[in-house]
């Protein structure tokens, strides 16, 4: 019995260590809305001004993969490892399937377009390396994503896809 008990705690044990091993970012958060895919670099020269720059194209594209429910945007909140911060403070409901592009830049929101804007003409996303968190209204997590242009943009186009 005393070897079944050490054999049984050391399998434990292992599967606690290998567990605890796994980075935050790996984690699969239980929810309907996850991060599809980023433009973490907008093609061209960075230029954040807000007339005539390129922050509109930097983006990060939200997406609802539920298959039956409808996700109201208002009070999800997307961060980056600097804590620079956007809310969506106004209705913006995907249907199941449907998503959403939040640009940089100023513009018009739009359910028909699939856009919402920062609002903001200072990009959010660095060149190299970022984590992006999204948030439910209740603060807990609904997705967590790093990147590092040199891991995990094979192509080196800038954008990067998470959930196809």
């Amino acid at each position: 019995m005393r070897i079944r008990l050490v054999a049984t705690t050391a399998v434990a044990a292992g599967a606690l260590t290998a567990l605890s091993a796994v980075p935050a970012q790996a984690a699969e958060y239980n929810s309907a809305l996850k991060i599809r895919g980023i433009q973490y670099d907008a093609p061209g020269s960075d230029s954040n001004r807000c007339s005539g720059g390129n922050t509109a194209q930097e983006y990060l594209t939200i997406k609802n993969y539920s298959r039956s429910t409808t996700v109201n945007l208002k009070g999800y909140v997307v961060k980056d490892a600097a804590g620079n911060k956007f809310t969506f403070t106004a209705s913006h409901t995907l249907q199941p399937g449907d998503y959403v592009k939040l640009r940089g830049g100023n513009g018009s929101d739009s359910d028909a377009k699939n856009v919402v804007y920062r609002d903001n003409c200072n990009f959010m996303w660095n060149n190299d390396k970022d984590t992006i968190y999204v948030y439910k209204p209740s603060g807990s997590r609904a997705d967590v994503h790093s990147y590092t242009r040199s891991g995990s943009d094979a192509d080196h186009n800038g954008y990067i896809t998470y959930h196809g």
